[in-house]
């Protein structure tokens, strides 16, 4: 690769200037918001890959993608801009970039009446692009004192300075969760805070294979510096500056498209293992999972059939029923049905080579292709060799369908698992049909599984209108979060991956993509001992996707009574967890309305708070719940940080009190899940329920915790029926909770929006906490409300 030193100032057009680099190339700047600024490096023979699919500031992009040229659905601000004899300076009200000579940008936020340097680019060279090839790379300054953040489902800790990362999709089967790289997704986003300067985010728009060196990397002729570096594709980025972390996760969720809003049940506990499809009496032993969830009263909401279900021998097959495991399909699926459990059933996007119907598919055109022929392309894929789809043909897709349909949906199996779809293809030249515009596939290996997940939410749609659609994909890239619910693949049975998937998650929320999980117990490795089972499900039941699922080497099951002697506290892990129900349900449309991420690590809301930015254990769910769960072998204490929040915490157990600002130190055993709530909080909870449908909850109690003397607090409740697709026009109910309070009593002012009544008849007040004042719910002295007495909010 070349550096490219010398620019020349050329135009302004619209929301973009640009400049002459290197006589033969372009340099981009689009003012698209007062605080987002997009970079494009542009070659001589214009775009190398001249859609997006991960920009949609509109919700979504065509099924062929978005051309990059576009800039609907942003704002496009007014901007000023000054030319020197070595400098180019492009302010906004919020943001000013210097563009200097040898070519070097440098970042400026405006903080009250001054201009302060967020970001700076290396000046011994901060563009790099190949001369023979499409790889290119840029540079930044690194400061020490700066923390870094983002990059999706990455290993180790949640900062990520001083290392370095590999963007490239892979099947990574019993991965260390502290260490391995790279994983399963394509998240090319770092989030920066700077020590007095507020937090600015960087995303990348690229798709091919992709390195971030994090300060990992050292070079005498260089000051301290970052590198992004790609093997292909184009370098086209955008710059945004927020005050807060927190704001740029909103920024960049709502820049790839916002979170997809799936039925409530999708809520509930997911059961599912590798053995029972796998077994010759399969249908026998997925059918008798429905059985001992009623033996062990245990609440349940849907159960994901692993990819067993399509075997002919040891191997998998799309779309293929092997109906001597499974001899009467409708009846399996009528059974779930009637005890109002979902069926969930794992696809993947490859067909092998001996596959029933590999040739009448490679007949028809629907597989990548061969770079060096027009044969289909072939990978190793699940001990055999086999083709891939190509979701970038509309042939492709509607196959797809038509098969969900007729294999799945048709049968009364109503959601897809989206698996195996990392697409290890390594000819990087094979050819994707790209909507008739042929893209190598090293350019969009991320998108085919995002592709993929959008057919299959197509297919759902087309087939139940009326109801939103459940799907899971494992692999994918920005965007994704539109479709699906994801999680962070086959992890291995060991305590430290409790602790790393958590930091994993947690880098996967900060990075915009929200409802997640992880397989609970492990999949890969022997079978979890007994207390370390018990630590993953109470650690489990606070992610949006709760699955305990497996593949264990010692042909083992990981199920909720596989230990008696642990199955009470079990139990009361899967109580909690769908008493909570009502507040994850709404902590989740305002992940989908307002871009809140549901789970957050304590420094996102308490960046005031110097303590909550070193690695811990602890995480926020929503804005309301301090996750503290025990993550340690053999631990009889757990000791945490409170984050200073001006009001204190409470023990969600036991009512007591806590400062915030301190550390402090609890005993627990095996029964304890520590949980506390923020002071001022109004809890939603369910009661006794055993699914998480709407239906079968018509109790709802708001716990308050209250600070003590006077305070003012708000809160809101979402309720629909769990499964209309028009709940986020107006099928909805809404109650908005003010409260205040003063040293003698609590009042509590009741107001809703939205068209729907919800299911349920009384709302019953409680004050959670060991409290004499007088409550009051608006302006009446009661602990409960009709729902028929609460008045519409008109403003």
């Amino acid at each position: 690769m070349k550096t490219l030193k010398n620019w020349e100032f050329l135009d302004r057009q619209a929301a973009m200037i640009r400049l002459g680099v290197e006589g033969n190339r372009e340099l981009r700047l689009t003012v698209l918001e007062h605080d987002l600024i997009r970079v494009s490096l542009v070659g001589a023979k214009g775009w190398r890959q001249g859609r997006t699919w991960s920009i949609a500031p509109q919700q979504d992009v065509p099924f062929e993608g978005r051309s990059r040229d576009l800039v609907d659905g942003f704002t496009c601000p007014d901007f000023t801009v000054i030319q020197g004899d070595n400098e180019v300076v492009l302010q906004t009200e919020a943001l000013r970039v210097m563009i200097r000579k040898p070519l070097q940008l440098v970042w400026q936020a405006r903080l009250c009446d001054t201009w302060e340097t967020f970001a700076s680019e290396r000046p011994t060279g901060a563009y790099m692009a190949g001369t023979r090839d499409h790889s290119h790379a840029h540079f930044l300054l690194r400061d020490p004192a700066e923390r870094v953040y983002g990059l999706g489902e990455k290993a180790g800790d949640l900062e990520r300075s001083g290392r370095r990362f590999e963007m490239r999709n892979l099947d990574a089967m019993g991965y260390d969760a502290e260490s391995t790289d790279p994983l399963y997704k394509h998240i090319p986003f770092t989030m920066t805070r700077t020590p007095n300067a507020g937090s600015w985010s960087i995303f990348y728009d690229n798709l091919a294979s992709c390195w971030f060196d994090l300060g990992n990397e050292l070079d005498n002729y260089h000051r301290p510096y970052r590198a992004y570096r790609a093997a292909d594709g184009d370098l086209d980025y955008y710059m945004s500056w927020s005050p807060d972390l927190a704001g740029l996760t909103r920024r960049q969720v709502w820049l790839t498209g916002g979170t997809a809003f799936p039925p409530r049940w999708a809520l509930g506990y997911s059961g599912s293992t590798m053995s029972y499809t796998d077994a010759p009496d399969a249908q026998d032993q997925v059918q008798g999972f429905l059985d001992k969830i009623t033996e062990h009263d245990l609440p349940c909401d849907s159960f994901q059939m692993s990819s067993g279900y399509t075997s002919i021998g040891d191997k998998r097959y799309v779309f293929n029923w092997n109906t001597d495991k499974f001899p009467d399909i409708d009846a399996m699926a009528a059974q779930y049905a009637e005890r109002q459990v979902h069926l969930i059933a794992n696809i993947k996007p490859c067909l092998l080579q001996d596959h029933p119907r590999y040739h009448d598919v490679a007949s028809a055109g629907l597989f990548i292709r061969d770079s060096q022929s027009d044969a289909p392309e072939k990978s190793v894929f699940w001990d055999d060799e086999g083709s891939h789809l190509d979701f970038t043909n509309p042939d492709t897709v509607s196959w797809w369908k038509d098969n969900i349909s007729s294999q799945l949906l048709a049968h009364g199996i109503g959601s897809t698992w989206n698996d195996n779809n990392e697409y290890e293809i390594w000819d990087a030249a094979a050819q994707c049909d790209g909507f008739g515009t042929p893209i190598e596939v090293c350019l969009i290996r991320p998108l085919q599984p995002v592709l993929m997940t959008r057919a299959s939410r197509d297919a759902q749609v087309e087939y139940a209108p009326d109801q939103r659609p459940y799907l899971i994909s494992r692999s994918g890239a920005p965007g994704i979060q539109r479709y699906a619910q994801t999680w962070t693949g086959d992890n291995r049975t060991d305590w430290k991956t409790i602790r790393y998937n958590n930091r994993m998650g947690l880098g996967l929320s900060m990075s915009g993509i929200f409802n997640i999980g992880h397989d609970v117990g492990g999949f890969s490795g022997d079978r979890p001992l007994p207390e370390l089972f018990l630590r993953w499900v109470q650690n489990g039941i606070f992610y949006p996707r709760f699955t305990i699922h497996s593949w264990n080497d010692d042909a083992t099951v990981n199920e909720p009574w596989m230990y008696p002697q642990i199955l009470p506290q079990i139990r009361a892990a899967l109580e909690l967890r769908y008493r909570l129900v009502p507040y994850l349900y709404t902590c989740l449309y305002q992940a989908v309305i307002d871009h809140q991420p549901i789970l957050r690590p304590t420094l996102l809301d308490h960046e005031d708070d110097p303590a909550c930015f070193a690695e811990n254990d602890e995480f926020m769910l929503g804005r309301d719940l301090l996750v503290a769960t025990v993550v340690e072998q053999g631990a009889n204490i757990r000791t945490l940080w409170l984050p200073q929040n001006g009001s204190g915490w409470y023990d969600f157990h036991s009512g007591a009190w806590y400062e915030g600002g301190r550390s402090i130190t609890v005993d627990v055993n095996l029964d304890s899940i520590p949980l506390f709530v923020r002071a001022g909080a109004v809890l939603p909870l369910a009661a006794g329920t055993m699914r998480a449908e709407p239906s079968a909850d018509d109790t709802r109690e708001l716990a308050i915790f209250p600070p003590s003397g006077n305070f003012a607090d708000h809160s809101v409740l979402y309720e629909d029926d769990g499964r209309t697709s028009k709940a986020l026009d107006g099928a909805h109910w809404l109650l908005a909770i003010d409260i205040s309070g003063t040293e003698t009593t609590i009042d509590i002012t009741l107001r809703f929006t939205g068209k729907a009544k919800p299911l349920l008849n009384r709302l019953a007040v409680a004050l959670a906490t060991e409290d004499i004042r007088t409550l009051t719910i608006n302006g009446v002295k009661c602990t409960e409300i009709s729902i028929a007495e609460i008045p519409h909010r008109t403003s």
